[in-house]
This record gives structure tokens, sequence and C-alpha cells, in this order.
């Protein structure tokens, strides 16, 4: 017998939960802009600094002349339905699966109304030690980034059906 797909309730419930990454992500971006002139130290390894990147990941295609950002914000949107479409299908008891899904859906919704709002992803928090520095980046790359190592893991571990055989 084959598991029930996940509930309307629970189906709005990762929804909102997704809504909620991309508010809480939307909100840092706003003090972000609001707060940040130069480089702001933190931590001895983290910094605050205030980055438009109008690129993918770590600034990919970020001086590609602008194409680029329509080009993302298709990408994210097609993105955002794919995973709306495997959240409804994820099954009652995946779910640490939905959690994953939910995170990189409000992180995906989160860059893309920057690319959309602000033609390029606003990064703030910038990790470093010693001469060796992290790209800077956002709440919503660390929900994309959260997301889908629990969606590998799952992958990994296998669902329920796979373990009783």
């Amino acid at each position: 017998m084959a598991a029930e797909s996940v509930g309307r309730r629970a189906f709005a419930g990762w929804l909102t939960t997704a809504a909620g990454v991309t508010g809480l992500d939307q909100l840092t971006k706003g003090w972000a802009l609001a707060a940040l002139d130069g480089v702001v130290p933190v931590l001895p390894f983290l910094n605050f600094v205030l980055v438009h990147n109008p690129g993918a990941v770590f600034g990919l295609l970020a001086r590609a002349g602008g194409w680029q950002r329509w080009m993302f914000v298709v990408a994210g949107a097609a993105a955002a339905v794919f995973i709306v479409a495997w959240l409804r299908r994820t099954r009652a008891d995946e779910r640490w699966l939905a959690a994953g899904l939910a995170l990189v859906l409000g992180g995906a919704i989160g860059n893309l109304w920057d690319r959309i709002v602000r033609g390029a992803v606003v990064d703030f928090i910038h990790l470093h030690q010693g001469r060796y520095h992290w790209p800077a980046f956002n709440l919503a790359d660390s929900a994309i980034t959260v997301g889908v190592a629990i969606i590998v893991l799952v992958s990994f571990r296998g669902g329920p059906a796979q373990r009783r055989r």
C-alpha cells in the first residue's frame, strides 16, 4: 500500500515555512541595505558588508552585461514552480524531504524577489580566515544550502519503503 500524500494542511504548513524563510531573508536584506556602509567586523571570522550580486553563485556571470538578470528570474521562477509541485507530491512520512524543499523554496523566492525588484541579489554575510575569504552570501543562500543538504542526506538514507526491504 502506497503512503498517503502530504495533506492540504501539511502542504500549507510547508508553504508557510517557505514564506517565513523568504520574509526573514527580506527583513535581513532590508536591514543590510539600511545599515551597512563599508565593512563591519562582527567576529574575528565574520564581517557584514553590503554586496549587490547580479550574477549567480560566487558571482558567476556577474559581469555578463545585464541579460543574466532575466535568465536568472526565469530559472528561479521555474525552480520555484518545480519545488512547489515536488512538495505537493511528497508523502506524509517524508517530513525531512518536505522541510528541505521548503527551505530551498523560501531561499529561491527571496533571491528571485531581489532580482526582480532590485536587479541583483543583496548579499551581506562575509566569512573569512586569514587570507581566505568566502564570497558574501545572505540568509536565502544559507536556507538553500541547508535545504539541499537535507534533500541529499534524505536521498542517501532512502525512504521508509526502501528501509523495509
